[in-house]
């Protein structure tokens, strides 16, 4: 496997009035973009052409990976070659490519414009909105790992409290080491009562090219869009779908509050922050 899509057309209307200039894949932890972190866990998996779908008004994220010359050109004379290879680096992730979503119908359309791109081949997905993080390996890397054991289309699942399941894309299926499930439902943003389990979609996704069949045959769904969900539901009936309960967390950085925990966690990963913020958190009263 070695391409990868990552749908980052979204509004960001949850993070207004930030969002209004920039696109919330641009919102950075620390120091990165979290559009950045996202490549960088598709890198890690293998994979080596990407696909960023994006619309009007996100042209930051293009220039975010595209050569700087002026600014690098400062750098190297100034004698800041750390940070120069740094940015360099990032230049050198991947084959990136970039295609419009012409008008947001949803996360299912979006989708839909990655099938040139894909051909027939199997290829992962990535929300740009939301980072991962694993102690074992990168998320996305334990689905092509998962996908190349069972041959199969692949999502990745994590328990959340049956409350929150209106939230997300919700599976019931059959395990038998309570990690890899085959699915035989999914239910888009099910209400607690009729969700069938408190397994959730966790934002990323390895499938093969026929899901592009799938979503021509899609109605709109949920808030009048094409709906993902209801295309892996159709994909369902014809080929066997596998959610693997992924060793790692998922941070979903469209989310204020989320976003908020989550930088604070990323500042204590780095050794230069660690001691630091620890120290001044436990100065805090409120």
């Amino acid at each position: 496997m070695r391409k990868a899509v990552i749908p980052a057309a979204g509004f960001g209307t949850r993070f207004l009035p930030f969002t209004k200039a920039v696109p919330k894949e641009m919102i950075p932890l620390i120091d990165k973009p979290v559009i950045q972190y996202v490549v960088e866990e598709a890198v890690a998996a293998g994979l080596t052409d990407i696909l960023i779908i994006i619309s009007g008004g996100k042209m930051a994220i293009q220039d975010h990976f595209n050569p700087e010359v002026a600014l690098e050109q400062r750098l190297e004379k100034s004698g800041k070659t750390a940070l120069l290879e740094e940015l360099r680096a990032i230049n050198r992730l991947a084959n990136i490519h970039y295609v419009y979503q012409q008008e947001l119908n949803g996360l299912g359309d979006a989708v839909s414009y990655a099938e040139c791109f894909v051909g027939n081949e199997p290829f992962a997905i990535l929300l740009g909105d939301t980072v991962t993080s694993s102690d074992v390996m990168p998320v996305t890397a334990q689905l092509v790992k998962t996908y190349e054991k069972v041959n199969a289309s692949v999502v990745a699942l994590e328990e959340v409290p049956w409350e929150k399941t209106s939230r997300y894309g919700v599976i019931s299926g059959k395990t038998d080491d309570g990690s890899l499930y085959k699915v035989d439902k999914f239910v888009e943003k099910p209400a607690p009562a009729d969700a069938p389990s408190n397994l959730v979609i966790a934002s990323r996704y390895v499938f093969t090219p026929e899901i592009f069949e799938c979503l021509k045959k899609t109605p709109r769904g949920k808030g009048n869009e094409i709906q993902l969900t209801d295309a892996m539901l159709l994909m369902l009936q014809q080929h066997p779908m596998y959610g693997l309960k992924v060793n790692g967390r998922r941070h979903d950085i469209g989310n204020k509050l989320d976003f908020i925990k989550s930088t604070v966690e990323f500042a204590l990963q780095r050794p230069e922050f660690k001691d630091q913020i620890t120290a001044w958190l436990k100065t805090l009263k409120y």
